[in-house]
């Protein structure tokens, strides 16, 4: 049985790695194609055009490559009407997917839409083009299912599995073993993003912040995990233009979730890998920069006061958020400082991180089988 599949950035590429190998336990005999990453690949999946292609955010970075994606879209739209797969599934990337969504659902193929855009944070009118999408939409977060059941939409909430995959009593000292880190060195992640649009605008800064941060903690060393080849040349060239080879800098293929396991605090692009911070209780800072254009926009359609997943879950600031021309390196390198100085601070911090660890740790391998099933099942 075929199933069309399509990750369009690094957090897909792992939520859609997780979902073969859930179905495979059950359907070992499936077919997953479309746009997969690495680590879908290595679990079976046929990628028929580069993920890189799509990770792309913001209203102006999507239009300097609008043609491109367009096309991408028509012909995997072409392709998959011809092939027919028994399902669609497609992860986050909603500006993409939901179109083509659309597009096979009216052909009679079943769509099933992973991680909810966030309507309960801002656009809430994509609602109605979600309706007209999607046979049934999976949720990583409790409260979402609710917001779709209100609009006649099938919803089904599975957890987040790397919150499954994460142990939760921390496990530091044995990242730190791995990654060949001392037990008491101060160790600091830095995450720019995984798209090469965020290291545009994330790469220098990040490297201005350490330098900046070098200052007041001249022990600190700095980890930096990279989920792409290209993202990783791109930052080395960032490293070379400010003249910052000799910066304590080790750049990592991947391996994100040990540099957060391993740091004591962590400078983080706003977007999954916060929440990843959070199930790992490493405290940080939260960052982003975009084109003023985009900011604008996306600022005037905002429903809550921040962007950070950690504190839209929890409900309240837990960790700060420079967005922005408040994301300076002085002012990074500042607030990373406060937790590094404030050790019953980051303590509390690390006890509410347990709290929304535990809420999203719901098996969610079996419930993505529950879910699917029907549809499976139905094909």
């Amino acid at each position: 049985m075929k199933i069309g599949i399509v990750a369009g950035e690094a957090s897909g590429d792992i939520l859609g790695a997780q979902l073969i190998k859930a179905l495979k336990v059950e359907y070992p005999d499936l077919e997953f194609v479309g746009i997969a990453g690495p680590r879908m690949q290595s679990e079976g999946a046929t990628s028929w055009y580069s993920m890189e292609k799509l990770a792309v955010r913001g209203y102006v970075e999507v239009l300097r490559r609008y043609r491109e994606l367009v096309g991408i879209r028509n012909g995997l739209r072409e392709r998959l009407l011809k092939e027919r797969p028994a399902l669609f599934i497609g992860i986050d990337a909603p500006d993409f997917n939901l179109g083509l969504e659309r597009a096979l659902k009216v052909a009679g193929i079943p769509t099933v839409h992973y991680v909810s855009p966030s309507i309960w944070a801002w656009r809430g009118e994509r609602i109605k083009k979600i309706r007209g999408s999607i046979d049934q939409m999976l949720t990583i977060f409790p409260f979402e299912p609710a917001i779709y059941e209100r609009e006649g939409i099938a919803a089904a909430y599975v957890g987040h599995p790397t919150a499954d995959a994460i142990p939760q009593t921390p496990q530091r000292d044995n990242a730190r073993e791995q990654l060949r880190l001392g037990a008491t060195d101060l160790i600091v992640a830095l995450l720019p993003g995984s798209r090469q649009t965020e290291l545009d605008y994330h790469a220098e800064l990040f490297i201005d912040t350490a330098r900046e941060l070098l200052e007041h903690y001249p022990s600190a060393r700095f980890v930096v995990p990279l989920a792409t080849r290209e993202t990783r040349e791109q930052f080395d060239t960032a490293r070379y233009r400010l003249n910052a080879q000799d910066l304590p800098i080790q750049i990592l293929f991947g391996h994100a979730n040990l540099a957060l396991a391993a740091a004591d605090v962590a400078l983080v692009a706003s977007g999954t890998a916060t929440l990843e911070a959070a199930m790992l209780r490493c405290p940080h800072v939260i960052a982003y920069r975009m084109s003023p254009t985009t900011y604008r926009i996306m600022k005037r359609k905002a429903y809550l006061p921040y962007v950070g997943l950690p504190n839209i879950l929890a409900g309240e600031w837990l960790v700060p958020e420079l967005l922005q021309d408040d994301a300076t390196p002085e002012n990074l390198a500042h607030a990373l400082g406060n937790w590094l100085k404030h050790r019953d601070a980051a303590t509390r911090l690390r006890e509410r991180f347990g709290e929304i660890h535990a809420s999203l740790a719901v098996d969610n391998a079996a419930r993505v089988r529950d879910a699917l099933r029907p549809l499976l099942q139905r094909a």
